[in-house]
């Protein structure tokens, strides 16, 4: 049966579409939105109760954001230009924060615009990766790689310093990682790989050793604290180091299966303070009461989540490449830190687990971010159909 040019679009367009990546977000929100009100129902308050109910407002405006960068060619003159405005527009957040932000637990990271909280340092992480793709990609660069590299270097290091100087740390330093897989899809050669791997090295030397220090060159006295915790985690359980602590313990006596949803007694009785367990130590909070088996799964939906950027990666070259490269990278530290936070693996940063822990910035970032990486993915598809 012949169609119609109007059928063949429709039936093009749902050809077209990730659905491994679609479902594996849902399925994250889902995760993210159970274990929100699991942590609320232990408290069960107004305000907790509000923590679901906002969060479930901004996964709304995230899949309206989601639905229109997935709708729009990435390539366009009209996406590409938005990321370099939208990288403008970050920087003068960030150091908008510096002079008129919100401070909160000792750090000045989010703004206060109509009335919602806003932390610049995570859209900024995205229009970096946009920033850097579109110095990578455009023509007139192309024959010179160290006007590039300088470039990509500028780009990733004005808002690193702003958002240390916040002082955001860990946000800072996953860019960082971000820079390298763009770089190394750039082609950048191997000696300069070690170079920089060299670099990477020498500075976490030089910020382990300044947390040894009693009045630290570059550390806050907090991050220095954090720091001698990880590598100490005994040294002081009952103040500095509470939080990692319950944080380890609720996911050690998860179990194989866990305690329940709702269930969790470090959860429960506080032992795992309620300003962290539904953000930061979320993951916590999921190996305790869905134990071993539980975490596995989200393990899972990460990993899926991950391979369908990459499938994306290898469909396409250049700008889209580049794009799905730092996003990846980007993903992956974000997991890989913030679980291994609550394993006792990696330092407390204050990173957020993707799509799950709550937070109306990320959760909008994320949600776009992966509306750019569906964009990508449709027009690969689409360009296969054309040929």
């Amino acid at each position: 049966m012949r169609r119609t040019g109007r059928s063949q679009a429709v039936f093009n367009f749902l050809r077209s579409i990730d659905y491994l990546q679609l479902l594996v977000m849902a399925a994250l929100l889902g995760v993210g939105l159970i274990f929100i009100r699991s942590t609320g129902l232990q408290i069960d308050t107004e305000a907790s109760r509000g923590f679901f109910h906002r969060q479930l407002w901004w996964i709304v405006v995230g899949a309206g954001g989601y639905i229109l960068f997935s709708l729009l060619d990435y390539r366009s003159f009209f996406c590409r230009s938005a990321m370099i405005m939208g990288y403008l527009l970050a920087l003068i957040l960030l150091v908008a924060v510096l002079f008129f932000g919100l401070k909160v637990f000792g750090a000045t990271r989010w703004l206060n615009i109509f009335g919602f909280r806003l932390q610049p340092s995570e859209p900024a992480k995205l229009m970096v990766i946009g920033m850097m793709a579109e110095v990578f990609s455009a023509p007139r660069l192309k024959n010179n790689k160290l006007l590039c590299i300088f470039l990509a270097g500028l780009t990733v290091a004005l808002p690193f310093f702003l958002i240390v100087i916040e002082p955001d740390l860990g946000s800072a330093l996953v860019l960082l990682p971000v820079a390298g897989a763009m770089l190394f899809c750039f082609g950048i050669k191997w000696r300069y790989v070690a170079l920089g791997l060299a670099a990477i090295a020498a500075g976490i030397s030089f910020i382990l050793l300044d947390s040894f220090r009693e009045d630290p060159l570059l550390l806050r006295n907090y991050q220095r604290d954090r720091i001698k915790i990880f590598l100490n985690p005994g040294s002081d359980r009952g103040n500095r180091g509470h939080n990692a602590f319950q944080a380890k313990l609720a996911v050690g006596s998860g179990g194989l299966s866990g305690t329940g949803i709702g269930k969790g007694t470090q959860n429960e009785l506080g032992f795992l303070p309620h300003t962290v367990s539904n953000n930061d130590f979320i993951f916590s909070v999921i190996a305790e009461e869905t134990g071993f088996l539980g975490s596995s799964a989200l393990l899972l939906l990460y990993g899926l989540l991950l391979y369908s950027i990459l499938r994306t990666a290898f469909m396409v070259s250049g700008y889209g490449r580049y794009l799905a490269s730092g996003i990846c990278t980007l993903i992956f530290c974000h997991v890989f830190i913030n679980i291994g936070m609550s394993a006792g693996i990696a330092p407390v940063t204050g990173l957020p687990l993707p799509l799950v822990s709550y937070g109306g910035s990320f959760i909008l970032t994320a949600m776009i971010t992966l509306g750019i990486m569906q964009s990508v993915y449709r027009h690969a598809r689409l360009d296969e159909m054309d040929f």
